[in-house]
């Protein structure tokens, strides 16, 4: 998206608002949403590749057991209520996927080419979007190695081909940010994984041109002398090379993937005031001067969708407060349309050597306190994700259960239009929470669970807000005992929220009791292992079904339920139906007095509730209603969900 159109779609906005607000806003100004469980706020970790300091551990795991590791890092991030990860995948000059461009990285296997066995890249995103969170792709541009020795690199290797593109600085090796080509190339190793993988967004570190290094120059000049003759000082030329780099891949993102955010996270100090009128009331480094990063203007010529600068400073640190550059980084953005997200620096928390004020668990925490006093301020990104797993001095724990303690929505990007509101088919009680079911067309549906009656003031934050997922059925064990109305809305991928499905109520307590047992219920469940599994059809019920074919023996797949109390019960299968099923699958239920056998045709009538009947059961826990393979009709019989309602 260009800066003006940017700019331009903001004001509108703002206009709009305004002119709505007497009308569809008049009710919603008497809401205050609690600033402790706001609607919309990005969550997120860094997940460190290079030298292994997040994932993988170390190199050389198995397939199984670096896929192992990541899983634990996502559902680390889900635990903690976050709603998105950014994974480094081009560390240095290489690649977590297999890349025409640059060889495999070494920190998968050791050996920089070595090919991991699996595309590591695209399970990363699969896993992610499995559990709802956001996945941003995170490049470093122009770091090729932490040494300085080209012979290192594989043979194949870019830097190798072209040594007119690199230099040697301070120990490391970095692409040469002047030349053209290098930039060219750079951005086609990027776009290369952008293009091919449903990633959510591009994030690029802090570093560009390297970190100065005393009494060492940089050696560009032969680049600046052929490349630099519009400017006056070698410095400006510097800064237009990282800033091409940032507005070329700005457009090239949305040209390929509109929906995709792109974002920078600087360092945290631009310039300091003492300096630049523009800067910050800091004296430390300045990341304009030092390494050419004009991280203001990326922001005011609306070159990035968010920022996320690297405050990793204290409160009341004297060189770089906190509080000192949330406000300034707030002013920044504020009417540009770009959104701010602060990097916190958890690996500080509780740690030996930093400073007193990081010894203190609330520090962190203070710092998402200050942010809610700067709107501008959308979320924050933690490094990194060992850091928010070791939780020193019960530092992050603090965080959660002050500022995460409901889920959130991710902030909405752009002006796309909401979805249609889905809708709730069933929403019932089982035996450890209530069940829903809906239907939607959207990209992730969110979950709301009120005691009473909506009103204007429901929706607006998070406070019944129970979950986000992509899938259209959820089962919320935290509703216990107690009467609820539930409500979902639907989201698309720039997270513009429909308006709420209709309330479906269910009620709680007294005599009533409905229990839906699912094949992939533990313990509710049992099948021998002649049963197959299927996610064939789309009229499943849940993540999966059932199956087997016709014998003439007993082997049933049975489904266990607890039955409160004797009496009369309801007894529902869902199955997904097809052809290829069977025309009379016996279904047997365990009823007092003696089985009694039903029979169904599974090849029609799929992908809802089928009353078997109404039978008299006996209270207990036990095998209620089985699915016998034992038929002389031709086709799978197919064991996907029972339900048993008392009449």
């Amino acid at each position: 998206m260009t800066a003006l159109l940017r700019i331009v779609l903001a004001a509108l906005t703002a206009a709009l608002v305004s002119i709505v607000a007497p009308i569809s806003q008049a009710s919603a100004a008497v809401c205050t949403p609690d600033p402790a469980t706001p609607k919309r706020q990005l969550r997120a970790m860094w997940i460190s590749s290079v030298a292994n300091i997040d994932w993988p551990s170390r190199t050389g795991l198995s397939v199984s057991a670096q896929q192992a590791e990541f899983r634990a890092w996502l559902d680390l991030a889900v635990a903690k209520r976050m709603n998105a990860v950014v994974v480094q995948v081009r560390p240095t000059a290489d690649a977590f996927w297999p890349s025409s461009y640059e060889p495999w990285s070494q920190w998968l296997t050791g050996t920089q080419g070595g090919n991991p066995g699996y595309d590591p890249l695209a399970f990363m995103v699969g896993e992610a979007h499995a559990r709802n969170l956001e996945f941003h792709a995170w490049f470093n541009p122009y770091r090729i190695a932490n040494h300085d020795d080209p012979s290192k690199l594989v043979a194949t290797h870019p830097a190798r081909q072209h040594p007119d593109w690199r230099f040697a600085y301070g120990g490391k090796l970095y692409y040469n940010p002047g030349i053209p080509e290098v930039r060219d190339f750079i951005e086609d190793a990027i776009m290369d994984a952008v293009s091919r993988y449903d990633v959510d967004g591009v994030h690029l570190d802090d570093y560009f041109y390297p970190y100065p290094v005393s009494g060492q120059a940089i050696p560009d000049s032969a680049a600046y002398t052929k490349y630099g003759g519009s400017f006056g000082n070698v410095a400006d030329w510097r800064r237009d090379n990282v800033n091409l780099l940032v507005r070329e891949l700005d457009q090239r993102i949305h040209a390929a993937k509109p929906h995709a955010s792109f974002g920078i996270s600087p360092f945290g100090i631009w310039r300091n005031s003492g300096t630049d009128p523009l800067g910050s009331r800091t004296s430390g480094l300045q990341s304009y001067d030092a390494i050419y990063a004009d991280s203001r203007q990326w922001v005011k010529q609306g070159w990035v969708d968010y920022l996320s600068p690297q405050i990793y400073w204290h409160m009341g640190f004297s060189t770089a407060a906190y509080e000192v550059l949330t406000a300034w980084w707030s002013d920044v953005v504020r009417g540009t349309g770009v959104q701010l997200v602060v990097g916190q620096a958890a690996y500080r928390a509780g740690a030996s050597g930093q400073d007193a004020a990081w010894q203190d668990p609330a520090e962190l925490s203070d710092h998402l306190y200050d942010n809610r006093k700067h709107p501008e301020v959308v979320g924050d990104v933690f490094f990194s994700a060992k850091d928010v797993k070791a939780d020193r001095i019960g530092a992050f724990t603090r965080l959660v259960n002050a500022h995460y303690t409901k889920p959130a929505l991710l902030p909405a990007r752009g002006t796309a239009a909401a979805p249609a509101a889905p809708v709730i088919t069933s929403a019932t009680r089982v035996s450890n929470g209530v069940q829903l079911v809906w239907t939607g067309s959207a990209t992730s549906y969110a979950v709301y669970r009120l005691s009473g009656t909506a009103d204007e003031c429901s929706f607006a934050d998070a406070r019944n807000l129970v979950t986000t997922t992509r899938k259209t059925t959820f089962t919320d064990t935290g509703a216990t005992g107690s009467a609820y109305t539930y409500h979902v809305t639907a989201l698309n991928r720039t997270h513009q929220e429909s308006s709420p499905s209709a309330g479906k109520p269910v009620g709680g307590g007294g005599t009533a009791f409905s229990v839906v047992v699912d094949n992939a219920d533990a313990g509710g469940f049992a099948a021998s292992t002649s049963w197959g599994t299927s996610t064939y059809s789309g009229q499943l019920h849940g993540a999966d079904y059932r199956f087997a074919e016709p014998v003439a023996a007993s082997d049933p797949a049975w489904f266990k339920a607890a039955i409160p109390s004797a009496g009369s019960y309801r007894v529902e299968v869902w199955h997904p139906a097809d052809a290829g099923y069977n025309s009379a699958t016996p279904h047997i239920v365990a009823a007092s007095g003696g089985n009694q056998t039903v029979t169904v045709d599974q090849r029609t009538g799929g992908g809802a509730w089928r009353a078997l009947g109404t039978f008299t059961l006996a209270a207990g826990t036990y095998n209620v209603v089985g699915v016998s393979r034992w038929t002389s009709t031709t086709g799978y019989v197919i064991a996907d969900a029972v339900r048993i309602t008392r009449l």
